[in-house]
């Protein structure tokens, strides 16, 4: 984002899935993060230790492409507990029965079942690990920024690969129902494989007492791309248009960082707009 010539709201040069997810969620929220640029009051443990978990599992693939080895856990979790520690452990907000301690031993399962799994020992060069991707994915709208967490070369095919944390174990019908992340992926990545094949895949590890590692292939499907690209330009025409209001409910509110800032907010200035 850059400013405006006006010193009002910022300039929006690029959206990403995150961005245009937050916005779905609720349109107070998505401005108070990306247009106000406001400090959360709190974050929730959950989304630290998603953050830390994947820090942990891009130590590894690091570690394969730079060494050819394996890490150790040990390792791992030292880069756990960076990624961790960077959010401000002050402001993190524990759900119930939780503490740091705890959390730091589930993710040390969940690193054991990941490097336990034939996903962590990939058969084919790594391309990229958490790598940028920019480009225009809808005419009309903003650049689109994406993040691959591991990228792969088989033979004559790219696999694109998105990891998660989660709950509970995926269903092939639950990666198929999240594909829209995956295929803008594949979208922006096309356009610079020369007509080579892109697969995509979910790796999916669980908070469980015992953890398991499971990876998703998701198939391409162009109608759901083409959907994708219809809620990316309405979303767009909405916060274009300084379309911003709160959406309260339970799951919204209960880990929300901005509270405060929601509490006071008294609706937007007239005339106000995210022109590029």
């Amino acid at each position: 984002m850059i400013a405006n010539s006006n010193n009002s709201l910022p300039v929006l040069d690029h959206l990403s899935h995150s961005a245009v997810s937050t916005y779905q969620q609720c349109p107070l929220k998505w401005h108070f993060r990306y247009a106000a640029r406001i400090p959360e009051e709190v974050i929730g443990s959950a989304l630290v230790f998603g953050s830390a978990v994947h820090a942990a599992v891009e130590r590894h693939f690091q570690s394969l492409l730079e060494t050819g080895s394996a890490p150790e856990i040990k390792e791992l979790l030292e880069a756990f507990d960076a990624c961790w520690e960077s959010f401000g452990t002050d402001k993190i907000k524990y759900g119930r029965g939780d503490d740091a301690a705890s959390m730091r031993e589930l993710a040390g399962r969940m690193l054991k079942a990941f490097q336990q799994h034939e996903f962590a020992s990939p058969d084919g060069s790594i391309v990229a690990i958490e790598e940028s991707m920019r480009g225009e994915f809808v005419e009309g709208v903003p650049d689109v920024l994406a993040r691959i967490d591991l990228a792969l070369q088989k033979e004559d095919e790219l696999v694109l690969t998105d990891f998660k944390t989660s709950r509970s174990r995926w269903s092939p019908d639950q990666a198929q129902n999240n594909a829209e992340q995956l295929l803008l992926y594949a979208d922006l990545a096309g356009r610079v494989l020369d007509g080579r094949k892109i697969r995509l895949q979910y790796a999916v590890v669980t908070k469980g007492k015992t953890p398991v590692m499971e990876v998703h292939e998701v198939e391409f499907d162009a109608n759901r791309l083409n959907r994708t690209k219809a809620v990316f330009t309405e979303v767009w025409k909405a916060i274009d248009g300084g379309v911003v209001y709160p959406a309260p409910s339970q799951m919204n509110c209960y880990s929300c960082g901005y509270k405060t800032a929601c509490r006071a907010w008294q609706g937007m200035k007239g005339g106000e707009s995210w022109n590029r």
